[in-house]
């Protein structure tokens, strides 16, 4: 697999038409990509109703100074599981570097921090991720499914979730509304 494009952090955007409503204008933040397989979390998407102070409510902890951030959909791979990704100005127990661009947590020392003030600077939450098994992702990339754009922390922190997919696109120069669902055949 020497030609692999190894992603990690950069952004996967889901073309219109991907064929799995599950991943309908996704961005999906690649977390690892190697020769084993990828995974990534979800960031174009928020769980509906479902706000910080409710998980930290489930884990028994005073919100404190946390704000009511909405919780994103990480993907459809173990959705009960929960992902903080961050900043690179907090490190926690289980915490990985992503190629420099940001930080991936998933243990609750992460939430007890930003419920107290003390965890990373920048952050978003969320529960699920999507996972490609060795070669997949390599795979997919192929073929009419996935865009991949670089790790601008501007679309991660300060672009809303719904608007993250088409910044994505626009800040490669591509005007979303020109795609095409279906890929021609000559």
């Amino acid at each position: 697999m020497d030609s692999a494009p190894f992603l990690t952090g950069q952004f996967l955007l889901a073309m219109p038409g991907i064929g799995d409503p599950r991943f309908d204008h996704a961005v999906i933040a690649v977390c690892a990509h190697d020769d084993k397989g990828a995974i990534g979390i979800g960031i174009g998407a928020e769980i509906e109703g479902l706000g910080m102070h409710d998980l930290l409510a489930q884990f028994d902890i005073d919100p404190g100074v946390a704000p009511n951030d909405p919780v994103h959909f990480g993907g459809p791979v173990d959705t009960r599981r929960g992902f903080v990704l961050h900043s690179t100005d907090w490190s926690g127990q289980d915490t990985i570097d992503v190629a420099g661009r940001w930080a991936l947590s998933g243990t609750i020392d992460i939430l007890k921090a930003l419920a107290a003030g003390t965890g990373p600077s920048r952050w978003l939450v969320a529960l699920g991720y999507a996972g490609w098994g060795e070669g997949q992702l390599d795979e997919e990339m192929t073929r009419h499914g996935w865009f991949n754009v670089p790790g601008d922390l501007g679309l991660l922190y300060d672009t809303p979730s719904e608007a993250r997919w088409q910044y994505g696109f626009v800040s490669a120069g591509i005007d979303p509304s020109l795609l095409a669902i279906n890929a021609g055949h000559a």
